[in-house]
């Protein structure tokens, strides 16, 4: 492991944002529609995302090949046109792992989301040799997402933090006293330098404030896959400490979309995914082995929808979109 170095104010700077999670794109045939999807993104961008993951768990990285995945990295990256950074999926076993990272890396993306190793309940030693040799793979930043096998001790992190490219973890368990030790044990460890934390949850707004809390202000937002402007007014919000607003949006929409996305197993992405098809996207169904939303549920989700628009200040509803009226308020 090479000598530590802090992250980037610059990459710090790029990131406090909206993430976008942009779902991957497909035809009717199946295949990946990178029309559809560099249209998707492009949509993201323009309606204000700070970063593009693409290829990520929203994205179906588990059902991509390496050459579509790779494929839809450069499309995502040739459609940021520098303006926000991409950050790509990286995960299975070690060998597999770095395989795509350096897909990515050849496809210009400028960071990794490194996901947990395949179905292995390895231990911390482990975790920590598979995440330092994926980080040694190439030039590119890594973020560690913490979740279901690849949970991490508050040390295990603060070894992870030593590495010049590890630059930040994600978690995805939700376990917010285990994420203020690490939180605390990198600070000790590190005094005085940048490591980034993400809020991971599916649909991270929900805890933002009690992340926020703990410090932990960034986070993944897959509504904005489908309501950007809703996403980006939480946001907004959230960050200038207008609890009000964000209490509003949490009660009439996404508490409601999260009772609504535990009706159905998969409904993190295929929920989206069915969302921005409401939206008009052109980007297809999920594949096997996740299945579609039921019919009940994608109504229930415009509904919602409808009603999240209906919250927002007249002038941030979009024309032609749900909620556009006003109609449909909580």
């Amino acid at each position: 492991m090479t000598s530590p170095s802090p992250t980037s104010p610059a990459l710090s700077a790029r990131l406090d944002g909206v993430l976008f999670f942009p779902v991957t794109a497909y035809g009717p045939d199946g295949d990946v529609d990178l029309d559809a999807f560099r249209a998707h993104v492009r949509d993201g961008i323009d309606a204000g995302a700070a970063a593009v993951f693409a290829c990520c768990g929203t994205g179906e990285f588990h059902a991509l090949t390496p050459e579509e995945f790779q494929c839809c990295v450069a499309a995502a990256v040739a459609e940021a046109a520098g303006r926000v950074p991409v950050f790509a999926g990286a995960g299975y076993g070690t060998a597999l792992a770095v395989r795509y990272a350096r897909a990515a890396e050849e496809a210009g993306a400028d960071g990794l989301l490194a996901m947990p190793p395949y179905l292995v309940a390895a231990d911390q030693d482990g975790l920590l040799a598979h995440y330092t040799a994926l980080a040694d793979a190439t030039a590119l930043d890594v973020i560690v997402y913490q979740r279901d096998n690849a949970v991490f001790t508050p040390r295990t992190v603060a070894r992870l933090a030593r590495h010049p490219r590890i630059v930040g973890l994600k978690d995805g368990l939700g376990d917010l006293d285990l994420v203020q030790r690490i939180v605390s044990a990198v600070r000790t460890e590190r005094p005085g330098e940048d490591f980034l934390y993400f809020n991971g949850l599916p649909t991270a707004e929900l805890t933002a404030l009690a992340y926020r809390g703990v410090g932990v202000t960034l986070y993944s937002s897959a509504a904005f896959c489908f309501a950007p402007e809703i996403a980006v007014a939480f946001h907004r919000a959230l960050t200038t400490g207008d609890d009000a607003t964000v209490d509003r949006l949490i009660d009439g929409f996404y508490r409601p979309l999260v009772e609504l996305r535990s009706q159905g197993r998969g409904y993190a992405v295929s929920l989206v995914k069915a969302g921005v098809r409401l939206r008009g996207g052109e980007v297809g169904e999920v594949r096997p082995p996740l299945s579609e939303p039921a019919a009940e549920h994608v109504k229930e989700l415009a509904d919602i929808v409808t009603r999240g628009y209906a919250l927002l200040p007249e002038a941030e509803r979009p024309e032609g979109l749900p909620g556009a009226d006003g109609g449909g308020a909580a």
